[in-house]
């Protein structure tokens, strides 16, 4: 066989029994041993088929990767395009009326900006159970669907207490989106591209803030020169809200669940979209509830650092999201301008998630490239802070330089697909990583208070401040990841080491697997 070449001989996908593990007790590590009854998903497509020869070459894995990209990646960049358009209309209508016609007078705005995360933390872990447990595509759609119903909602609001009440729902169905576009690249792509992979989808992030910018304005100047039926900010969330329904409805026909039901892969190809992930030692999926691993969840270091920096960093992303409109305005610009004067931020975002994102992969280094990003953010976090009011441009230039600030949470989140292993265990620590951004997204519109307008210095300071406990942290996960590779290479070299045949689709968390090699 040519060298580019590697062929994969399928052992018995009936991994747990008696007999073979009782053979293999003496060199196998005993929590794997344990564990090694209840496998994953992937050994489904093997069942029966023990002896057949998957020859995989590069070539073919290529191959395949354009498909699952072609295929993929649009469902997920658009439909993750409308979760953040969908989060940021409200700013959008806080200066095109809203704040008048629902009387939202005192912190009441900052409230209804709050509650989003309100509804997102309750059904946070609940809605991750879930993701687990039901058909991943077809759940990920019925929370879509309903979101865009939801937003559309908004617009019927007369007053503070129903638009409390309709942020807090947008929250409940929005929650999933995040942990189930990370299990989707988790199954479908290698640990080397699960980075670019998360940074594209999430770059789309910028693409909704230009795109919304503009609709924005455009709903906005229009109504002014020609009127409406209904006022300009309830026009903004109908047409986001009924665009994300029929984009949901498309997710639904055409997102496959996993490898195994998807419909534009052939028999023998959706075989080889599992057998090219194998290297990441942690399968396409597993249905049942383990509660050793939600236990090793919680009790995992690299967990409480990833809930840290979700907390720290998205203090200044709730308020930056919510009030950035209203933060140029505090530089000089009217309500319209600012709706225009906001979109190049998102380029800003698009390339830095894409470019740290690419380099991350190509390097292997996703945390201290991720990191770059977020300095950049700072510097222009000073300027708005150092610049005089009368200096618009200079401070319009460093909100601009803060939109590179997620590049550090991309990462983390693409290194929850690639370093959390064990189902129950990715799921639980991304609902953990996700409670705490929606506890740093509650307190961040709170630090904008009303009494600090127009320069909102002691807000500005407070982000400052987090971000730079957010690069502390990334150097810290960084560390400890490098620490433990060494240890399980160094577990690895032990005399009488060996692993079970297709231990790779066990199941087993990233700590309990000595094959598994954390990236960095």
């Amino acid at each position: 066989m040519a060298d580019d070449e590697k062929a994969v001989a399928m052992g018995s996908p009936h991994l747990g029994k008696e007999t073979e593990l009782q053979q293999r007790r003496g060199s196998v590590p005993t929590k794997v041993i344990e564990h090694a009854n209840d496998a994953d998903e992937a050994l489904k497509a093997f069942a029966g088929q023990e002896r057949e020869v998957l020859v995989l070459d590069e070539a073919t894995s290529k191959k395949l990767l354009k498909r699952i990209d072609l295929h993929l990646m649009p469902l997920l960049c658009i439909i993750y395009g409308l979760n953040y358009l969908d989060k940021t209309t409200l700013s959008y209508a806080s200066v095109m009326g809203l704040r008048k016609d629902l009387n939202l007078t005192g912190d009441r705005y900052q409230w209804i900006s709050s509650m989003f995360y309100f509804g997102y933390l309750a059904w946070e872990y609940p809605t991750n159970r879930l993701l687990q447990r039901l058909p991943l595509a077809k759940y990920s759609s019925f929370c879509i669907i309903m979101w865009g119903l939801v937003l559309c909602c908004m617009a019927a609001t007369k007053n503070y207490s129903g638009a409390l009440a309709v942020r807090f729902f947008l929250g409940v169905f929005e929650a999933a989106v995040t942990p189930g576009f990370a299990l989707f690249t988790s199954q479908w792509y290698t640990k080397k591209e699960q980075g670019t992979r998360v940074g594209i989808w999430f770059s789309f992030n910028g693409f909704a803030q230009i795109f919304g910018g503009l609709i924005a304005y455009a709903i906005a100047k229009g109504v002014r020169l020609h009127g409406a039926a209904i006022a300009p900010w309830k026009i903004v969330f109908l047409v986001t809200g009924l665009l994300t329904m029929a984009v949901g409805t498309l997710f639904l026909i055409f997102m496959p669940d996993n490898q195994l039901n998807a419909r534009w892969l052939s028999p023998s190809d959706r075989k080889l979209a599992i057998e090219r992930v194998r290297i990441n030692q942690q399968g396409i999926g597993n249905k049942h509830f383990k509660l050793y691993q939600l236990k090793e969840a919680l009790i995992d270091p690299l967990t409480w650092a990833f809930a840290f920096y979700a907390l720290a960093a998205d203090i200044p992303n709730g308020g930056i999201t919510n009030f950035f409109s209203q933060l140029i305005v505090s530089f000089g610009y009217t309500p319209e301008q600012s709706l225009l004067y906001g979109t190049p931020g998102g380029a800003v975002e698009i390339i830095a998630l894409i470019v740290c994102g690419y380099l991350g992969d190509r390097y292997g280094q996703r945390l201290l490239i991720s990191t770059s990003g977020l300095l950049v953010a700072i510097l222009g976090m000073i300027l708005i802070v150092a610049l005089p009011l009368s200096n618009d441009g200079g401070r319009l230039a460093g909100y601009y330089l803060t939109q590179a600030s997620p590049t550090p949470f991309v990462a983390l989140l693409s290194l929850i697909s690639t370093n959390v292993a064990g189902w129950t265990k990715k799921t639980s620590v991304a609902a953990i990583y996700l409670i705490s951004y929606c506890a740093g997204n509650i307190i961040g519109p709170q630090v904008f208070r009303p009494s600090d307008a127009p320069r909102y210095v002691p807000a500005e300071i407070t982000i400052i401040c987090c971000w730079v406990a957010s690069i502390c942290d990334i150097l810290f996960i960084y560390w400890y990841c490098k620490h433990q590779n060494k240890k399980k290479a160094a577990f690895q070299s032990q005399p009488g080491y060996s692993k079970l045949e297709n231990q790779e689709w066990l199941d087993l968390t990233d700590r309990e697997n000595p094959e598994f090699v954390y990236s960095l």
